[in-house]
């Protein structure tokens, strides 16, 4: 279970420009174990900076682990997952599915995380994917994101996990994990709490206390969202949160809209150039219920917005992965962190804030411009929807995740990368 950890330090990472730089040179700094988790990775010219940046930390003796999910990451060439194994890379593909006239079995529960552990020592956790798209210099289809840099003992939380997750992975799939793993995860390392010896823990270095929250599809199906619910249920004066994806469930807008009620600034920063056309349509859906009890609404116009962040009150903040919609909330797999630290909470909402202020359109009543009783009738579906996805959602195949490398057998043989469809508009979540 999430346990809060005192003595961190968090910094915040906004886009590429300033995510990416740091990982890389986190990466060149490593000396003995890199971990890195992703949902989508690029051969374009971010990924094959994080290609350079991995090679270079195997070839000078670095354990490297890079998972990437098997929908998210489809294309990439033999060759550049050749290099990287032969430098000594251990390259793991997350439920490479297998396809059934012509369609994958397993479209659904990716494997959404965004996680890199140095050393066990740095993590970083967030949003933003391994992908030429977070950079402003993409163009107008440049997704504003975040992330965030850890220190402390957090980290140690967050360096069991992306453990723990490679070797569930590799049994799953039918193998052993590997030496370094086992080890690891031996019978009497899995007795103490956390996997990991107290001189494994980093020393507290800051003021921060702090979660490391997952969802899965077993033990932790909704753990994100009761953190979210949680909050907004005890926030006395601001909510703000930032979400590319908001379809929540029907316990999450009744906590939102009960907050405004009562008194709380909430207010919302949704998609008002999306990505994907159907993410504005249904967030829409949701607008009358929202507005009529008091949440202000904002669409960010600059560019596609692909955050997931939220600042309450003074002190409580969350970065990472998950979506407030259908596919995060009950079938991906995701990670947060959750934050109690004034100092980061007035930095994220000082960012959030800069966006409402400069870059968002706020929605009034009057531009809802629909017939009253096409709204009564769509309203009443969408209440019953909302009402019961949690549920249907475990209708859909569930199976346990498997984790399959990628590799190549010696210079002469092609690296083998499981079957793909070509890539869509759905991966960019």
């Amino acid at each position: 279970m999430s346990r809060w950890v005192s003595g961190n330090q968090f910094h915040l990472l906004e886009n590429g420009e300033e995510f990416f730089p740091r990982v890389f040179e986190c990466i060149a700094a490593a000396k003995r174990e890199v971990v890195l988790e992703t949902f989508i990775l690029f051969e374009d010219k971010v990924g094959e900076e994080l290609h350079a940046a991995l090679h270079q930390a195997a070839r000078r003796g670095v354990q490297v682990d890079m998972t990437i999910d098997g929908y998210g990451s489809p294309d990439l060439s033999p060759e550049f997952i050749s290099t990287l194994t032969r430098a000594g890379v251990r390259v793991h593909v997350f439920d490479p599915g297998p396809k059934l006239w012509g369609w994958r079995t397993n479209v659904f529960r990716r494997m959404h995380r965004k996680i890199v552990v140095i050393d066990g020592a740095r993590a970083f956790v967030g949003g933003i994917n391994y992908s030429a798209d977070h950079l402003a210099d993409f163009g107008p289809q440049a997704k504003q994101d975040y992330a965030v840099e850890i220190e402390g003992p957090l980290v140690a939380d967050i360096n069991t996990f992306v453990h723990k997750a490679l070797a569930a992975g590799q049994r799953n799939a039918g193998g052993q994990p590997s030496p370094g793993l086992r080890e690891r995860f031996s019978d009497r390392a899995r007795s103490f709490a956390g996997s990991w010896r107290q001189d494994k823990v980093p020393a507290p270095v800051g003021e921060a206390s702090a979660l490391f929250v997952t969802r899965d599809n077993r033990k932790h199906t909704n753990d994100i969202e009761r953190h979210y619910r949680a909050a907004i249920r005890t926030a006395r004066k601001r909510v703000v949160i930032a979400n590319a994806y908001f379809f929540p469930g029907y316990r999450l807008i009744q906590e939102m809209r009960r907050a405004a009620r009562r008194g709380v600034e909430v207010q919302l920063i949704l998609q008002g150039e999306p990505d994907m056309a159907i993410v504005k349509t249904a967030a829409s859906m949701l607008y009358h219920h929202l507005l009529d009890a008091g949440v202000h609404i904002y669409e960010y116009c600059e560019r596609p917005l692909h955050g997931k962040v939220a600042a309450i009150d003074d002190e409580w903040a969350t970065v990472g992965s998950s979506n407030l919609d259908p596919l995060s909330l009950s079938l991906n797999l995701e990670a947060n962190v959750v934050i109690r630290d004034r100092a980061f909470n007035e930095t994220l909402t000082a960012n959030l804030d800069q966006l409402i202020q400069n870059h968002c359109k706020r929605i009034e009543r009057g531009d809802l411009m629909e017939s009253t009783w096409w709204r009564s009738v769509r309203s009443y579906f969408v209440f019953h929807l909302l009402r019961r996805y949690p549920a249907w959602a475990g209708w859909l195949p569930a199976h346990a995740p498997r984790i399959t490398p990628a590799s190549s057998a010696s210079p002469g043989d092609k690296p083998r990368m499981p079957d793909h469809e070509p890539p869509s508009q759905a991966n960019a979540v």
